[in-house]
């Protein structure tokens, strides 16, 4: 009889682990699992900012990717299949918890005595980073972190967005041509 692997080594077949997978083997799953789940974390990590956030949407991508693992026909990699997933699910994340936030904000603001009081300290130079790109818009935002922070190439963020390298090379421009413009007014304080 031959011993399963506890993890996958270098060089296994995804696809025999993906046949397996189906076929029941909890194993295989986790093997698959493995491989893949500290890349899809980062993943969402960087699309989300929030740890909490991004472990929910890294469970909730590995659900979907079991439930649907059938329907993968290998025309593109498993890591950009996995990660289109996951793209779709932080964003739909995002969706649901800028609502909800939006509304909460809403109703502490109505409460606030004194409408006029001035924010304390601004935030440093990061902070201020992080939020320009959360005000990227999403087709922007979503390549940016990609390819820059997590440094997908260009081809893999159009096969995981299902869009042209040449569109994700475009978006990534204009993306940072936005920072560029938002954080203008800082550049004084930087060189400092």
């Amino acid at each position: 009889m031959l011993a399963r692997l506890a993890y996958p080594a270098a060089g296994l077949d995804e696809r025999l682990l993906i046949q397996r997978t189906l076929g029941g083997d909890d194993l295989a799953a986790r093997e698959l699992y493995d491989a893949h789940v500290d890349r899809v974390y980062r993943l969402a990590y960087r699309l989300t900012g929030d740890d909490e956030l991004a472990r929910d949407c890294t469970q909730e991508t590995f659900i979907r990717a079991f439930q649907h693992l059938g329907e993968f026909r290998g025309a593109s990699a498993l890591s950009t299949w996995l990660h289109s997933i996951a793209v779709s699910v932080c964003l739909n994340t995002l969706r649901t918890v800028r609502r909800l936030r939006r509304r909460h904000a809403d109703l502490e603001e109505a409460d606030r005595a004194d409408p006029g009081d001035a924010p304390g300290i601004e935030p440093d130079v990061r902070e201020r980073l992080k939020a320009a790109i959360d005000e990227l818009p999403e087709l922007y935002r979503v390549v940016l972190v990609m390819h820059d922070l997590e440094g997908y190439t260009h081809e893999e963020i159009g096969a995981a967005l299902g869009m042209a390298a040449g569109t994700s090379k475009a978006r990534l421009s204009r993306a940072r041509g936005r920072l560029r413009e938002a954080l203008a007014r800082f550049a004084g304080e930087w060189a400092r």
